[in-house]
């Protein structure tokens, strides 16, 4: 497609006398396309772009803002969420779209919350990517539990992040760590953290049994 100016550029050289091919010489386009422009009495339109295709995540845009006002950016939550709504799409999506609600990193440096040895675990998810398991690609989960106190930290890799993976996970954490904390800090994953609220927080009752077995209180 020919700019403004070139099209223009066409039309006085050719009104000066110079041929199609030596306008076609001069400005490097092809003698046909020369000729084309000459017929025409202006320069034709740009096609209209095809309307952009709706994105898998568009549905679910409102609710994920609702739930990044209310502090939670964690990817991997909120895919448990949506997916639970019915999205299908990948996280890959998810990401870009909380990205720029992120808070930026201060560059001030901040006192670290510390905690008595034995005293307090965090734990998470963190997903991975897709990696080749059994002959085929699948989604790859890190369960990471750290200790407040050390900073010791136990990893594990999954396939996938429900409630019989998440006990075998702290099992085998517990059996790293030699021992068993007195308290555990999650983010609001849904198998742990069915409701929380400024006035309310609502554990998973089987999740909330498993660790009150091991005399663990979860803090959200």
């Amino acid at each position: 497609m020919l700019k403004i100016g070139e099209f223009f550029m066409i039309r006085e050289l050719y009104q000066k006398g110079w041929t199609q091919t030596a306008i076609a010489k001069e400005t490097g386009f092809d003698r046909k396309t020369i000729h084309k422009y000459l017929k025409e009495d202006k320069l034709p339109e740009r096609k209209a772009s095809k309307k952009k295709k709706e994105s898998k995540l568009d549905p679910y845009k409102n609710y994920l803002l609702q739930r990044i006002q209310e502090g939670t950016t964690n990817c991997v939550v909120l895919l448990e969420e949506i997916q639970a709504m019915g999205y299908t799409g990948k996280i890959t999506i998810l990401r870009d779209f909380v990205r720029p609600y992120r808070e930026q990193p201060k560059k001030q440096a901040t006192l670290r919350y510390e905690t008595p040895p034995g005293k307090q675990a965090q734990m998470d998810w963190a997903y991975v990517g897709k990696y080749m398991v059994d002959s085929q690609y699948q989604d790859i989960y890190a369960f990471v539990m750290v200790l407040g106190y050390s900073r010791m930290k136990y990893v594990e890799f999954t396939t996938n992040m429900n409630m019989e993976t998440l006990m075998k996970c702290h099992m085998n954490a517990f059996a790293y760590f030699n021992g068993i904390p007195e308290q555990i800090l999650y983010d609001n994953m849904k198998t742990v953290v069915l409701k929380h609220t400024p006035v309310e927080i609502r554990f998973n009752r089987k999740f909330e049994d498993f660790l009150a077995y091991y005399g663990i209180i979860p803090k959200a």
